[in-house]
């Protein structure tokens, strides 16, 4: 892909977090955004620091509420008549041991993190099929590679998503469909202040390492550039990313060490 010029890209977790920092990347170039999280409020406050507001909509989505999802889809396609990228950002983080955890909480993670990027995917593929081309960007996580302590339900649910959209592009790239699956590592963001609790409750603690890590401005940046120039997945972070490379070829070095990391 050339450039982005005058596509139409629709972000969810738009309002803050890593989705708001891609916003930020996008905003002064000529495209047009949708953007969507729950938090109507905090999108108008994002719509109003883009420089070309008359491109940027405003469409209102709750991830956990899979029944509204097809109807939302629907509605981001009458904005401007196509959606050309989208960008699953929005998501939901974990803090909790998995033998503490309720199965709701679970239930939940996988609803928002990975069910809802299946049923907004699904409803805007026949469009993009139609049109000839569409680039399909999940937003995963280091620890959709590997899992870590506390994150058991969150990091099955990023597992899913490289499961499921390395086989859609391996069925769709005929029919001109792209897939980037973005793989952040520590980005500083509220994801762990939001995280649930074994109880479905927010953790309201910042973890260390997202403190210290890579601007989600900075991380937006890298994540467009991925997909302009149409990768297949990427690594974004700091030197927490070589965690996959250990993982892939020192296995059991890997287990060592992230039996004793620090995670929370």
């Amino acid at each position: 892909m050339a450039s982005l010029e005058n596509k139409v890209i629709w972000i969810t977790g738009a309002s803050s977090g890593i989705g708001e920092g891609i916003v930020q990347a996008l905003h002064s170039k000529n495209v047009k955004l949708i953007l969507s999280s729950r938090r109507e409020d905090a999108l108008e406050d994002v719509k109003n620091n883009c420089a070309n507001q008359e491109n940027v909509k405003i469409l209102p989505v709750d991830l956990s509420q899979p029944e509204t999802l097809e109807a939302k889809t629907d509605d981001a396609l009458a904005l401007f008549g196509r959606v050309d990228i989208v960008i699953h950002s929005g998501g939901i983080s974990q803090r909790s041991f998995a033998m503490d955890t309720n199965i709701n909480v679970a239930r939940r993670l996988m609803e928002v993190n990975f069910f809802s990027t299946i049923i907004i995917t699904k409803a805007l593929l026949p469009s993009m099929i139609e049109n000839g081309f569409g680039h399909i960007v999940p937003i995963s996580s280091l620890v959709g590679k590997f899992g870590t302590p506390y994150r058991s339900s969150y990091a099955a649910s990023k597992h899913a998503l490289h499961g499921y959209y390395d086989s859609l592009r391996s069925e769709l790239w005929k029919k001109g469909i792209l897939v980037s699956i973005i793989t952040p590592g520590l980005i500083k963001t509220n994801v762990s202040l939001n995280a649930l609790t074994e109880k479905g409750d927010s953790a309201n603690v910042m973890d260390d390492g997202q403190a210290k890590g890579m601007s989600a401005e900075e991380c937006g940046k890298k994540i467009i550039k991925a997909i302009i120039k149409e990768k297949e997945e990427v690594r974004i972070g700091g030197k927490e990313t070589i965690a996959i490379v250990v993982k892939r070829y020192f296995p059991k070095l890997f287990s060592k060490i992230i039996r004793k990391a620090n995670v929370r």
